[in-house]
C-alpha cells in the first residue's frame, strides 16, 4: 500500500469518526450513519490494500 493511499484511507476513517461523534452529539441520526459508512469504506479500502501487499509479498517471495 502506497503511502498516499494510507493517509487517505485514515483521513476517511478518522473524517467518519467525526461525523458519527457530531451525529451523536447532535441526535443526528443521518449524519450518524454517514459517518459508520464512510469508516467502514475506508477500512474496507484499508484490507483490499492488505491484501494486495501480501500478493506483491509472495510474489516477491516466489521470484526469489
Amino acid at each position: 500500500m502506497g503511502l498516499g493511499d494510507k493517509i487517505q484511507n485514515k483521513a476517511q476513517e478518522v473524517s467518519g469518526k467525526i461525523k458519527e461523534s457530531v451525529g451523536d452529539a447532535t441526535d443526528n441520526e443521518k449524519l450518524q450513519a454517514e459517518g459508520v459508512k464512510d469508516q467502514a469504506a475506508a477500512k474496507a479500502k484499508q484490507a483490499g490494500e492488505n491484501v494486495k501487499d501480501a500478493a506483491k509479498d509472495v510474489r516477491d517471495d516466489l521470484t526469489k
